[in-house]
């Protein structure tokens, strides 16, 4: 009896430790957090920020675009936001950025989150803004239906530089290719013009120009945190990102 005792006071106190880890989000913060991919991975490269999201008391969506076209991507985005019940703090990463300035126009959006990312204005597309700073990276490689793929051999040192071989190793097999025409279209009405921004330079990144992204981010007024860190600093440094969807969430109006 006496061990039977031990173990159910053990279990008690495990699920009294688990019950407590998670707390409510702080009062009067947005709650809901959707979660936006871009190219060369899929969501869930997410999971490390949305565990800790999760844990502190925010419900967390994660969207899968397709990236079959910035309109498709949008589409796909908006689709996640109708679901949500309340107002949404929306964030993207890399050629998601453009992704939420046009989805962030929603009016479930309070704010908006670039982590590594493209902010473009109205009329700008993506390819342009690449080639105007361009990143070190020259291991993007088209397809023969016009999607894009980036060289196997140079993903992890330049996609994925801060995150262990194996693990990077295994983001190139599975990588998802965007459509290139995406990169061609132009942005129409950029939401962060009205909308609070915050945003995240990865300050290792190989893939967009960390000189891109302060500038992109300046433009746009973004609340801007800098960050040691690869293209993939979500997952690499997942609490420090996730600090900034948080300061966000509490600062929505």
């Amino acid at each position: 009896m006496t061990k039977l005792r031990m173990l159910l006071a053990a279990s008690v106190a495990i699920l009294s430790a688990t019950v407590t880890s998670a707390q409510a989000a702080p009062e009067g913060s947005v709650v809901n957090v959707v979660l936006v991919h871009g190219a060369f991975a899929d969501g869930s490269g997410w999971k490390p920020v949305a565990d800790i999201l999760r844990k502190d008391g925010y419900k967390v969506s994660v969207a899968q675009p397709p990236m079959t076209s910035l309109e498709d991507d949008v589409a796909a985005t908006k689709r996640i936001l109708e679901r949500q019940d309340g107002r949404v703090i929306l964030v993207g990463h890399s050629y998601g950025g453009g992704v939420i300035t046009e989805a962030g126009n929603d009016p479930k959006v309070a704010g908006l989150v670039y982590v590594a990312a493209f902010v473009p204005d109205e009329g700008e597309a993506l390819g342009a803004l690449l080639q105007s700073k361009p990143g070190a990276s020259t291991g993007v490689t088209p397809s023969k239906d016009g999607f894009l793929f980036l060289d196997p051999k140079v993903f992890a040192a330049d996609f994925a530089g801060d995150l262990p071989k194996a693990a990077a190793d295994f983001m190139a097999l599975s990588q998802m290719p965007v459509a290139a025409k995406a990169f061609g279209t132009p942005i129409t009405s950029p939401a962060w013009k009205a909308k609070p921004s915050y945003a995240i330079v990865a300050t290792e990144d190989r893939i967009i120009n960390p000189a891109l992204e302060r500038s992109m981010y300046e433009r746009a007024h973004a609340h801007v945190t800098e960050i040691k860190g690869s293209h993939v600093v979500f997952i690499s440094q997942p609490r420090a990102v996730a600090e900034v969807i948080e300061r966000a969430a509490r600062e929505a109006k």
